[in-house]
């Protein structure tokens, strides 16, 4: 998918991203061009520059998420997508993301986890979608909770936080799940 979707909530413009439409940004936007278009400081500009030079994806894995654009003063305040999306086995992991603590309990996540995994399912045809949290942070498991992800478990150091490995909680939702949620 090289074009960008939009799709919009009560509060939110929910702009995609894909591996495409990145490369088409480093192959034809300058530097400064890239940094506002993702309001980007310097390390989020070098992530990106990574990706866009190292590679997002393979023959059936890639990346698909969105912009979370305020609609009031479209300013990007965060992001939530879908990373490791295994196209062959129709599942990928689910992220979010709030740039500022000033947008958080605000009903903002759930407002955008809603669409975007409503997206997944229609759209990009997945059957499961996977959450990784850490086992300490209580508003992700709450938010997982409330779109009603089941508890898998615990994968034991998993994941790298400043040098350290610790562990995070596993949980997905399968399309009929979902489907029955939203009846």
């Amino acid at each position: 998918m090289t074009d960008q979707i939009e799709i919009e909530t009560e509060r939110l413009l929910l702009k995609s991203i894909t591996p495409q439409i990145i490369h088409a940004l480093f192959n034809e936007k300058t530097e400064a061009e890239i940094k506002r278009f993702f309001d980007a400081d310097d390390s989020g500009y070098d992530h990106l520059k990574n990706m866009h030079e190292r590679g997002m994806e393979t023959h059936r894995i890639s990346l698909f998420y969105f912009l979370l654009v305020e609609k009031e003063h479209g300013k990007i305040i965060g992001d939530c997508g879908f990373h490791t999306w295994n196209r062959s086995h129709r599942r990928a992991e689910l992220f979010y993301n709030l740039k500022y603590d000033t947008d958080k309990r605000k009903g903002i996540m759930s407002e955008a986890v809603a669409k975007v995994l409503d997206f997944g399912f229609t759209a990009l045809e997945l059957h499961r979608v996977e959450a990784l949290t850490a086992t300490w942070n209580i508003a992700s498991i709450k938010l997982l909770e409330h779109f009603k992800f089941t508890k898998e478990g615990i994968m034991r150091e998993d994941y790298v936080v400043e040098g350290r490995n610790e562990d995070s909680e596993c949980f997905s939702l399968l399309k009929w799940e979902w489907e029955q949620r939203t009846k």
